[in-house]
């Protein structure tokens, strides 16, 4: 059974920065496709950055990019999201989420496994 847990949310101030980390456990090679989504209330989830474990390749949404930055620990089956100069619209719940890997499959999609969440505000 994969477990994702994420940690490393709060509150900050616009131009600020925070670090946003997501622990797996369970079936590792089911969770060599990993990413970042977020809600904010009353919108609909959308995919912040992925990556894929296996060979480091990563993927933006638009929004985030030159901003945030995703990266991995593989000895730790750890995710992070590094967010700078973060806006308040950025203010959301994060989730990380997981998947094995499959040539086709968009950075966004056919997530199969997702953690709790944790909250960002960013207070202008």
């Amino acid at each position: 059974q994969v477990q994702l847990v994420e940690s490393g949310g709060g509150s900050v101030q616009a131009g600020g920065s925070l670090r946003l980390s997501c622990a797996a456990s369970g079936y590792t090679y089911s969770t060599n496709y990993m990413g970042w989504f977020r809600q904010a209330p009353g919108k609909e989830r959308e995919g912040v950055a992925s990556i894929y474990t296996g060979g480091g390749s990563t993927y933006y949404a638009d929004s985030v990019k030159g901003r945030f930055t995703i990266s991995q620990d593989n000895a730790m089956n750890t995710v992070y999201l590094q967010m700078n100069s973060l806006k308040p619209e950025d203010t959301a719940m994060y989730y990380c989420a997981a998947k094995p890997w499959q040539r086709g499959l968009g950075p966004f999609t056919d997530f199969a496994y997702w953690g709790q969440g944790t909250q960002v505000t960013v207070s202008s």
